[in-house]
């Protein structure tokens, strides 16, 4: 087990050395920026790097990439590991690596994405914070927590702030759990995007442009399926869309709760939420998704949602001002001025190619609906529940060998 020393000790090591220590009010942090460099560098299986409390300052990206280490840090509002004035690298940390743990610690003002997990297996993100301290801003960096294209991963007590894409995001991955976390500020708060199976549980997701996302991109080899997401708190998701233009996430309506987008086998219960002023859940094809022209369609790329299964959730007031125009005047000429949407919203596109296959979203439980009809121009809405008062076979939950 390799340990570091503190940052103070080894400050005074170098200046010993040199017979003059540095000057200025970042040279402590110009030292342990060095020293966590070197060990991250030289790590060996099994090794366990101990970040020490502190505001640590940091000018270049991280990486890892060896197997097997655990970064732990006195918690996360005491270890700090801060890129305000970062001048290289499009991370703060980037891992290639399995096997890895990181564990209480924080990562503010990066330049590009907080910390990226990039093809690794058997994953554990616990009580890391990910934050922008400016505040919403188009120009912080993309991702808060991002694992993409990983397997086994747990993602647990993280707190995600100001992301200009998604505070917490999972991508192109499998077997993943996110749970007892917080996400605030973001566009997007929690994303599970092309990933297969997935359980998102036990979260606060506010103040967010989108609280909970469940999407399949267009342009990615790999379809995303499977996902329960359950016992969360979804509310107050009305933060104006600050996302980079072009982005996929640039086209979330401010004030979305839970939205799912051309993904399938995805249960929403048992959540608390409302509060958002677009609409608590919107379920969309890509049909409906503003996607940029400059994106590509994989061939087995499927853009209907379908097996959507909503149930058990305490809708609280939501839909109230859309930010949508259509949503907005389907809102007033359906439910009134002074109207909202119902607790669901639901596109209406569904494949003309499955139309004896059953529903594609079914719904139980005390939840109010409207079908928009944006195949025509929402010229034919509908608030008929009837179509949708079915069960679909509820999913296995996500099993994982790590973080036990």
């Amino acid at each position: 087990m390799r340990m570091l020393v503190p940052a103070a000790l080894a400050l005074f090591t170098i200046g010993c050395g040199q017979g003059e220590a540095p000057e200025g009010p970042d040279a402590a942090a110009g030292g342990y920026e060095d020293q966590l460099r070197l060990a991250l560098e030289t790590a060996q299986p099994g090794d366990v790097i101990d970040v020490p409390a502190g505001t640590h300052e940091f000018t270049r990206s991280l990486t890892l990439n060896t197997d097997g280490i655990t970064i732990r840090g006195a918690g996360m509002n005491d270890s700090v590991l801060s890129f305000r004035n970062q001048v290289a690298g499009a991370e703060g940390l980037l891992v290639n690596a399995n096997d890895f743990t990181i564990e209480d610690v924080a990562f503010e003002d990066t330049v590009g994405d907080a910390l990226k997990i990039n093809e690794g297996a058997n994953i554990v993100i616990r009580r890391v914070r990910t934050e922008w301290t400016n505040g919403p801003d188009t120009e912080n960096g993309a991702y808060g927590v991002y694992p993409v294209q990983t397997e086994n991963t747990l993602i647990e007590e993280v707190v995600a702030i100001g992301a200009s894409d998604a505070g917490i995001y999972v991508g192109q991955s499998r077997n993943v759990v996110v749970r007892n976390s917080r996400a605030e500020y973001n566009v997007a708060g929690i994303e599970i995007e092309n990933t297969v199976n997935a359980d998102v549980h036990d979260n606060v997701a506010r103040n967010n442009t989108g609280g909970i996302l469940v999407f399949n991109m267009p342009d990615l080899p790999q379809l995303g399926h499977s996902t329960r997401v359950f016992d969360n708190e979804v509310s107050d998701n009305n933060t104006a869309n600050f996302g980079a233009p072009g982005s996929a996430v640039a086209s979330v309506p401010a004030g979305s709760g839970i939205i799912v987008n051309s993904n399938d086998l995805v249960e929403i219960f048992d959540n608390r939420i409302g509060g958002n002023r677009t609409a608590n859940v919107l379920i969309s094809s890509a049909f409906s998704a503003e996607y940029s022209a400059e994106r590509k369609t994989a061939s087995s790329f499927d853009p209907y949602p379908e097996t959507i299964y909503i149930y058990g959730n305490d809708f609280g007031t939501g839909g109230m001002s859309p930010d949508r125009q259509e949503l907005d005047v389907l809102r007033r000429n359906v439910f009134g001025d002074a109207g909202s949407l119902p607790d669901i919203v639901w596109d209406g596109v569904v494949d003309p190619g499955k139309a004896d296959q059953g529903p594609a979203l079914c719904i139980e439980g005390d939840a109010t609906f409207v079908n928009v009809d944006a195949a025509n121009g929402y010229q034919n809405p509908s608030t008929d529940l009837a179509p949708h008062d079915c069960r679909h076979e509820k999913l296995s939950g996500v099993e994982l060998a790590v973080g036990r």
